[in-house]
């Protein structure tokens, strides 16, 4: 089978559920009606609040959110279940349930005065639920920062090899730190000269294919630079590298950095699109990976892919990181409430094609191909040089290409995580100023390098790469992330909505992420803490992992403690005339 016809009927069922579903939920569900005046128009004071034609709205969005996720999340799913059941729930979670959360939560928030998703759930249940709601939110971006870090320093110490393309480790960081220096210069040009946006563009652009094109040729080999014996010390140095730039983005002017390097960043997706549809299209290329990794029906078919097939797809169908986005940002610069449909269900929908064209990079491979031993962003490199192979581009600068556009992918979410995780601390403590700004940025920084520092070991006591370690506490506790802001979507619709069943389509999806990732979750930590059907705590380092699944399930199940009464009251008898936050405190 051509991979052309598998993504090709998934973009195809995308594109009507935009059509039929999407056109449900925006009339019936949150029923949007551009009468209203949107936080942007009423609060706009051209620094946050700022109406913004949807045309570049949507870009901006789809840029925040499509960041690492929808990229390793379905090769590993790909690999570990097969590509069908990857497939499917890529179409059918985005469709039904991110699609649904993204808007929800963006809706929620333009009718709040574009507050955040915690503050949606402090003003219709209770202040004590925005706190622990933040906590959760807090202990999410941790994980985001350990698993995103840590897979992009791998591709900076290890070296591809795919057919005759060789791409080692330290051209990716080359062109890595040339790519990050490029948006600090035209920041800068832009701030305090008469240069213009598209001039600046126009410049810096090409300039980044030239540190791609140049990254081999003056490798920045940090290995035998600092005389380390292994890839791995050389990693540990490179995370600590990252981090220390996360703490600068998360401090500095954001033109000095982060709107430059975003700007920059959003061509990088753009192009890795254009050159996979046209791999896609023209390559021919056949699915040489299995459909079910397991007999289809046969003995552990079931299990663990239920539920680990849901939590590990993450991003590629449903994300609770989305919901901080689009409440936090995007919501800010809503101009009208119509929009909410292209922007908060369509990019989710557009993200989900990234997640189809990562899958594929999956299904050119036989199984058994050393390829897939590697990092999911080697195996998508890979599948993108492949690509862009037709065009008469050498695979090892196409490799590099992909290497650097997954990198870039992975400062976006970086970035944005940092400055989130400083405002909840600030915000939870109180702490102001500069004073605050830095202490809470080391504290968001902090930890993940801590967890990142030691050596950390697989339930049977083999040591593994922290972001593969990572990813199944990162997917449980951001699909878990999504369940609980679709709690919070739910009750807000009971209070205002005037279709009195509208609440429903959300909690029937906020139900099933909410079984799927607390199953994931204790599935983890039972791994670790139960040994031959005796309950027995790991020591040391090893308690790391299931401490964090520990505190996730403790978190989400109070939440729902707390927010189950006001629903359940409000399904008998809702009545949106009453003020928010008058009642269920």
């Amino acid at each position: 089978m051509n991979i052309l016809s598998v993504v090709g009927l998934g973009t195809l069922i995308l594109v009507i559920a935009y059509f039929t579903y999407g056109k449900f939920v925006s009339n019936r569900v949150f029923e949007l009606d551009d009468s209203r005046v949107v936080a942007a128009v009423e609060l706009e004071d051209g620094v946050d609040y700022e109406p913004t034609d949807a045309k570049y709205l949507a870009g901006q969005h789809f840029s925040a959110i499509a960041a690492a996720g929808p990229v390793t999340g379905p090769v590993i799913a790909g690999m570990t279940f097969g590509w069908v059941p990857t497939f499917l729930w890529i179409i059918i979670g985005t469709i039904f349930i991110g699609g649904l959360h993204d808007m929800g939560a963006l809706v929620a928030s333009i009718r709040s005065k574009a507050s955040g998703i915690a503050d949606t759930m402090k003003n219709y249940v209770s202040n004590r639920v925005w706190i622990l709601f933040n906590v959760f939110i807090f202990f999410t971006l941790i994980m985001i920062i350990v698993a995103f870090t840590d897979i992009t320093t791998a591709s900076f110490v290890n070296t591809v090899i795919a057919d005759d393309a060789v791409v080692g480790g330290g051209a990716t960081a080359t062109s890595s730190i040339l790519y990050l220096i490029l948006p600090v210069i035209m920041g800068f040009l832009l701030r305090y000269t008469k240069m213009s946006l598209g001039v600046a563009t126009a410049i810096f652009l090409p300039l980044v294919a030239v540190s791609i094109w140049i990254g081999p040729y003056i490798p920045f080999n940090l290995q035998t630079i600092m005389g380390l014996e292994t890839p791995q010390a050389a990693q540990k140095v490179w995370n600590v590298i990252i981090i220390v730039y996360c703490f600068i983005a998360g401090i500095v002017p954001v033109w000095a950095l982060l709107q430059p390097r975003g700007h920059l960043g959003g061509y990088f997706l753009y192009a890795t699109l254009v050159v996979a549809f046209i791999g896609i299209l023209f390559g021919g290329f056949e699915t040489k990976f299995p459909a079910w990794t397991n007999a289809f029906g046969g003995d552990n078919f079931w299990t663990p892919m239920f539920p680990m097939l849901f939590i590990t797809v993450a991003c590629g169908a449903c994300s609770g990181f989305h919901s901080l986005v689009s409440s936090g940002t995007t919501s800010k610069q809503l101009k009208k409430e119509s929009d909410a449909k292209p922007i908060g269900y369509g990019m989710m929908l557009a993200e989900s094609v990234v997640a189809l064209i990562a899958l594929s990079c999956v299904m050119i491979l036989p199984k058994g191909d050393a390829l897939l031993g590697k990092s999911p962003n080697f195996i998508y490199a890979n599948g993108l040089g492949s690509f862009m192979e037709l065009i008469g581009i050498s695979k090892a600068i196409g490799i590099s290409f992909g290497l650097m556009a997954f990198t870039t992918f992975v400062y976006d979410t970086l970035d944005i995580c940092t400055r989130l995780g400083r405002y909840i601390v600030q915000e939870l403590t109180g702490w102001k100023g500069w004073s605050g700004r830095i202490i809470s940025t080391l504290l968001i920084g902090g930890i993940p390098l801590v967890l990142m520092s030691i050596t950390l070991t697989d339930p049977s006591g083999k040591p593994i790469a922290i972001w593969s370690l990572f990813w199944r506490t990162f997917g449980a506790s951001n699909q878990l992330l999504a369940a609980l802001a679709l709690v919070g979507i739910t009750v807000w619709l009971q209070r205002t909505a005037k279709n009195k069943k509208a609440w429903v389509a959300t909690l029937i999806p906020a139900i099933f992420m909410f079984l799927m990732s607390s199953w994931a979750l204790i599935s983890t930590f039972t791994s670790y803490t139960f040994k031959k059907g005796v309950f027995t705590m790991p020591v040391g380092t090893n308690i790391v992992v299931p401490a964090m699944c520990l505190i996730y399930i403790v978190l989400a199940i109070w939440v729902v403690i707390e927010c189950a009464p006001p629903i359940i009251r409000n399904a008998k008898n809702a009545d949106p005339s009453i003020p928010p936050n008058l009642t269920f405190k």
